[in-house]
């Protein structure tokens, strides 16, 4: 059986996963490729017709569109920020759950081991195969059919992946901007720790020169100071004006 064969073979499969995608191939034979695991064409004996040359691919695609689609929505953002949040959108993590959101897993070609060790919930093989089948529709339709796909499955989580960040790196950036504008770094005080010991919540006040410029309440200790400080650089024209 050849790659010829196997599209044929799984024609309506295929059709199936092109709906989801919102994608018709030109070129089914890249789909189907796309979808085939290194355990599946060693078993079937496809020298080389697995998905990751394709993964390779898919993988640079998506870090240029991305990045670029970046660049034109956030104009004002650092190239730090930019890359730390094409980083989180571009992640194995990331990745696997888009792919689980389209099902992908149902449509792999693996290897019986694999198969047989739940390999279509595998965030690395399905992240893998995310980016093998970007790699396909972009060698199958060019640069601005992968941009409007980024566009309907990616832009939705760009404002949820960037609050994250925010929230992630907000005591660092708190600390920077403070150091720069008055040589002193802000403290931290636990207001408040409420509820049982396996779901206690903290609250926290970021403090500066004695005036509390932000409070945040989360799980743990250390989210909350990231809260508060997040808290702190929303108001944080607001609180300069305190001092």
């Amino acid at each position: 059986m050849d790659i010829d064969s196997l599209a044929q073979k799984n024609k309506q499969e295929l059709s199936i996963f092109e709906q989801i995608l919102g994608y018709r191939f030109t070129d089914l034979r890249l789909l189907q490729k796309a979808l085939i695991h290194a355990s599946f064409a060693f078993e079937h004996s496809f020298p080389g017709q697995n998905n990751e040359t394709l993964e390779f691919l898919g993988d640079a695609v998506l870090d240029l569109v991305i990045g670029h689609t970046l660049f034109k929505r956030f104009p004002a953002m650092r190239e730090g920020e930019l890359t730390k949040l094409r980083a989180a959108l571009v992640n194995e993590t990331h990745l696997a759950t888009m792919a689980r959101d389209v099902e992908l897993g149902k449509f792999l070609c693996l290897g019986k081991g694999e198969d047989a060790s739940n390999g279509r919930n595998k965030s690395s093989i399905l992240s893998c195969a995310y980016e093998a089948v970007v790699g396909a529709i972009f060698e199958d339709g060019g640069y601005e059919t992968v941009k409007d796909f980024v566009s309907r499955f990616f832009i939705p989580a760009f404002d949820v992946k960037r609050e994250e960040l925010l929230i992630a790196d907000a005591k660092s950036r708190l600390q920077e901007v403070l150091q720069e504008q008055f040589n002193e770094a802000p403290s931290y005080r636990l207001d408040m720790e409420e509820g049982p010991s396996h779901q206690k919540v903290f609250t926290v006040s970021v403090v500066f020169r004695e005036i509390v410029f932000g409070t945040g309440s989360a799980g743990s200790k250390k989210e909350a100071e990231q809260r508060a400080a997040a808290s702190a650089l929303a108001d944080y024209d607001l609180m300069i004006a305190r001092l």
